[in-house]
């Protein structure tokens, strides 16, 4: 029985469910919003330091779900950044949070 009456919606919900289990996993925490905000954090991170194109290259590879927070809020406009140390790095995808 669907959960959702849609199988592409169980596909992308079951998918993003994984993708946040093995991140509360790499995080050791059991905190499910956490890891959606890490996750939502750091692809916000690395899209904005990406070229339009890899940006769509990357987007077509994410589940729906993931897809649809990966572009949230996504201006094209002077991207990417251009960041070149991993320091920089995550303090950008820490102030995404």
């Amino acid at each position: 029985m669907s959960a959702t009456g849609l199988e592409v919606f169980d596909t992308t919900l079951q998918k993003t469910n994984s993708w946040l289990k093995e991140l509360m996993g790499i995080l050791g925490s059991q905190d499910r919003h956490m890891a959606y905000l890490a996750l939502r954090a750091t692809l916000h991170a690395l899209r904005d330091r990406l070229t339009v194109e890899e940006v769509a290259h990357l987007g077509a590879q994410l589940p729906m779900l993931i897809r649809g927070f990966y572009y949230e809020g996504w201006d094209p406009t002077g991207k990417p950044l251009r960041v070149r140390r991993k320091e920089e790095f995550l303090a950008g995808s820490r102030s995404s949070s």
